[in-house]
């Protein structure tokens, strides 16, 4: 194994932009005005007849809960029309 570094692949990540906190906006819930949030998952079940496998699956889709009451906020839901 060679100890050479290797070059970069190209079309890699651009590099990150630094961003200034202060610049951001807090997400509040909007039933309790809590501002920390749990992740969590709903479940989604795919019908064999609709799936690229031809086999049931489960899908999880990562959302954010409120830490305090546990509601999802609307704007984090996910979109239940897309197709």
């Amino acid at each position: 194994m060679s100890t050479k570094p290797m070059k970069p692949i190209k079309g890699g990540q651009p590099p990150q932009q630094e961003i200034d906190i202060n610049d951001t906006e807090t997400i509040t819930c909007e039933d309790c005005g809590n501002a920390t949030f749990i992740q969590c998952f709903f479940i989604r079940r795919i019908s064999p007849i609709v799936s690229p496998t031809g086999q049931e699956a489960m899908v999880p889709i990562q959302v954010y809960s409120c830490g305090n009451c546990g509601k999802v906020p609307d704007k984090l839901m996910p979109d239940s029309n897309a197709s």
